[in-house]
């Protein structure tokens, strides 16, 4: 009884002190306070309740009895927007705040929603290697779903709430996509509900055009309903070398080296500071050293990227066996480096051993507390960036990043780039080997301005070839914007299907210039 008069006495304290200052004072300068004993909590009940719902469905087979009900719901409201004369643009009803970008679409208000409940793995078909799923199933869904099977797909991006909808519709990476591209080169077909109601598969071999425009089109050809990816056999462990480089040439050289290995399962690099970086090399094993094994993914863990900073300030190689699916979600418990900005001794030992389970806050519900105090805050003094650009260019955009934006860590990703239609593609007629460049946090650089210095990265960008990952604040004009993505079958295939009356272009949907 003394323990509830005690946590009762210090609420009140805190709920006294909260007023004190003020909601908003208490929300912009002292974030902390309202997600440790606020939305930490309210996440562990999202995740509970998720994972109660998908283990249920699970149980019941009910997944790909009520997909077709739930695909046939869907037209029935597009073919009711049809008949109340078209007046409006269609977007998916899931509110804005539930995405993992930063951004808060305000079409939402204006569009005609379209409710679509699709959130579960309908088949896992071993024979062709490949799992059938629907759009709102997230990353961490579905590994928890296939690797008990003894599967795994071949590029898991980061994070936990990611869903295959927005790495088809936007895209996604990981540190295998050296050897098997962005996400949507590992899926093998789509399937929409179109302007028109009705209902189609696309494939490289069927309705192709469509199955190559898709990917990047952020929802403005139709509404994804479901999609098949590939999988590959799971092993238990990662084995991962860490290797520190100092001097910004030979980091270039080395992680370039490492990323044309086809024999490196994984291949990622941190860059500390301009000239000091760890390259970290991986190779899927059933076999471990047991003296060598680390749970990173262990509540109590430091936080993966402070892990790895330890081998450079001791200036030493190392070599850990990770578990599969913990080395998959290595950076979500600390969403990448972003959580330090949030909860500053979240990678405290006392904080990780007492508090660390309930760690990760949900970003959808950091989104919806955030108030516009804190969205023009981080809009002004905070990037959420990655910049896709040739590997032949590395050196030259990690300079005019740091001079820009300098901002470390600093996220290095390789991805292979096949010459395929759609809106990205290499400038040639042959593969070419790419990298992610992530830049995460409040920019250090004295000349920073958000629009200002975005613009100029931007221009960089498109000087090289390379491409903006569109979940990000974006300020291209139509032309510029076009100038970095191709097109040409996005435009045609809009034409051949209505569907510039159904839905607004992407530029229109995601870049700040058009933006209300």
């Amino acid at each position: 009884m003394s323990a509830l008069w005690s946590v009762g006495a210090g609420l009140l304290l805190l709920l006294l002190w909260v007023r004190h200052r003020g909601l908003e004072a208490v929300l912009v300068h002292h974030r902390w306070v309202f997600v440790c004993f606020f939305l930490l909590p309210l996440s562990i009940l999202f995740d509970i309740y998720y994972q109660l719902r998908a283990w249920a469905v699970w149980r019941l087979h009910s997944a790909p009895r009520q997909h077709a009900q739930r695909v046939r719901h869907i037209q029935e409201q597009v073919r009711e927007w049809k008949k109340e004369g078209s007046k409006r643009y269609m977007c998916t009803g899931r509110p804005g705040w539930l995405t993992v970008s930063l951004r808060v679409g305000k079409y939402k208000k204006t569009h005609k929603n379209i409710m679509i409940n699709l959130m579960d793995v309908l088949e896992v078909d071993s024979e062709r290697q490949v799992v059938r799923v629907e759009p709102l199933v997230s990353m961490g869904q579905l590994t928890a779903h296939l690797n008990p099977m003894g599967w795994t797909i071949p590029v898991v991006p980061e994070l936990d709430d990611l869903t295959v909808g927005g790495l088809i519709m936007g895209t996604g990476i990981e540190s295998s996509s050296h050897i098997y591209g962005l996400f949507q080169h590992t899926c093998v077909a789509y399937e929409l509900v179109l302007a028109d109601g009705s209902l189609v598969r696309c494939s490289p071999t069927e309705n192709s055009d469509l199955f190559y425009a898709v990917p990047w089109s952020c929802g403005t050809l139709g509404f994804l309903v479901a999609a098949e990816i590939k999988m590959i056999p799971a092993k238990k462990y990662v084995k991962i070398h860490y290797k520190p480089v100092r001097g910004l040439q030979k980091i270039c050289e080395k992680f370039t080296e490492e990323s044309k290995k086809k024999e490196n399962s994984f291949v990622e690099g941190l860059l500390y500071s301009l000239d000091e970086a760890v390259i970290m090399t991986g190779v899927l094993t059933d076999e471990a050293e047991q003296s060598k094994i680390n749970r990173i993914g262990n509540y109590y863990k430091p936080w993966f990227f402070k892990h790895v900073e330890k081998y450079l300030k001791a200036d030493r190689t190392g070599v850990e066996y990770i578990p599969s699916r913990h080395y998959y979600h290595r950076h979500t418990r600390s969403i990448f480096w972003e959580l330090q900005d949030i909860i500053p001794f979240g990678n405290n030992p006392v904080f990780r051993y007492l508090f660390g389970w309930m760690v990760p806050p949900k970003i959808s519900l950091l989104k919806l507390t955030q108030g516009e105090a804190i969205r023009k805050l981080y809009e002004q003094h905070h990037v959420v960036q990655d910049m896709l650009v040739p590997m032949k260019s590395l050196e030259k955009s990690i300079q005019t990043f740091h001079v820009d934006l300098n901002v470390y860590p600093i996220w290095l990703c390789p991805f292979i780039l096949p010459n395929n239609p759609g809106m990205v593609h290499p400038k040639g007629n042959e593969t070419e080997l790419y990298v992610d460049i992530g830049a995460y946090g409040e920019p250090k650089s004295k000349q920073f301005e958000a629009r200002a210095s975005m613009r100029q990265m931007e221009k960089f960008v498109r000087s090289v070839h390379g491409f903006q990952m569109l979940y990000a604040d974006c300020y291209m004009t139509r032309e510029e914007f076009w100038d970095m993505f191709d097109g040409s079958l996005y435009h045609k295939l809009r034409e051949q299907m209505n569907c510039k009356d159904a839905f607004p272009e992407v530029y229109d949907k995601i870049c700040k210039a058009a933006r209300h």
